[in-house]
């Protein structure tokens, strides 16, 4: 008898320090979410302000950059909000519809540009003669078009079957990823054919030097460039790949989501950031545009 009631206060103990730890983590969580809220908003804000006032900026491989300041603009402004409120109610069916719905269009359309962009990129170095015929301002917009159209079709899919919009996840993530990884390799091939093929130049024209170590550079620093965002895009989606895995064989491991959607809305703050540290052109931009607008501020 006395056993039985041991066990039943260890029983509820146990119980009620797990929902105060799972509390706790809820709300570090929600505390995180706060200011990449913030470093997302002030950095996508100057990114799409920089390239409209900016002319020389606007080309079909910047579209491709403001859709993605688009999109992660709305994952701060729309999405993450009202995930940090579900994530503390914890009680509402149809708010935990609406945060996946959201959360996977939004992320997805900012993966999906992400991809493309690295895509484009490809095409730039393996086509570069014929590189502006291919990849057209009209032809960068319906690219877009489509990228909005078919994520924001698989986020309706949290409302006729949890399983399947994990399982769309998983999948989009999945492709976005090989995709990329595929564009990284051909893309380091390129470059190390071309300065191989300059090496050659140079021994037989000693003239071309300077040309050909600025094409070499030019290379290397794409290359360089594809494979930091390859990585970035790999820590940030990774781990809520696996969470989508696990929540398609189990739908009671909802609890998984905390950190890694957080991670996964990480990627709209990093992005702002590291396009302009690697893009020397729209990193002048942006602070032209904030040293404008802080003087504004001030007068």
């Amino acid at each position: 008898m006395i056993t039985s009631k041991f066990e039943a206060n260890y029983s509820s103990n146990s119980s009620a320090n797990h929902k105060i730890g799972f509390e706790t983590v809820v709300i570090a969580n929600c505390i995180l979410n706060a200011p990449l809220m913030l470093l997302s908003i002030v950095g996508n804000a100057l990114v799409l302000v920089a390239i409209l006032k900016t002319p020389s900026l606007r080309s079909p491989s910047v579209i491709f950059l403001c859709n993605l300041a688009v999109s992660d603009l709305l994952v701060e402004l729309v999405v993450q909000p009202v995930y940090i409120v579900e994530q503390m109610v914890k009680t509402v069916p149809k708010l935990q519809e609406a945060v996946g719905g959201m959360g996977f269009a939004g992320c997805g359309v900012s993966l999906w540009t992400m991809t493309a962009i690295t895509v484009d990129r490809f095409l730039a170095l393996h086509y570069h003669l014929r590189y502006p015929n291919l990849m057209t301002t009209s032809r960068a917009i319906y690219t877009i078009v489509t990228i909005w159209c078919i994520i924001t079709l698989f986020s309706f899919s949290v409302l006729w079957s949890p399983r399947i919009h994990y399982f769309l996840g998983a999948f989009c993530i999945t492709i976005c990823l090989l995709v990329c990884l595929v564009c990284f390799i051909k893309i380091y091939r390129i470059v190390r054919r071309h300065q191989v093929q300059i090496h050659v130049q140079q021994q037989a024209v000693e003239n071309s030097t300077d040309t050909n170590k600025q094409q070499i550079r030019q290379s290397t620093k794409s290359a360089k460039n594809i494979f930091i965002y390859f990585l970035v895009m790999i820590l940030c989606y990774t781990p809520l790949f696996f969470v989508y895995i696990i929540l398609i064989n189990n739908l009671n491991s909802i609890v998984l989501r905390t950190f890694p959607v957080t991670v996964a809305f990480m990627n709209s703050s990093i992005n702002p950031f590291l396009y302009c540290w690697r893009t020397p052109e729209l990193r002048r931009a942006v602070f032209k545009t904030a040293r404008l607008l802080f003087c504004r501020e001030m007068d």
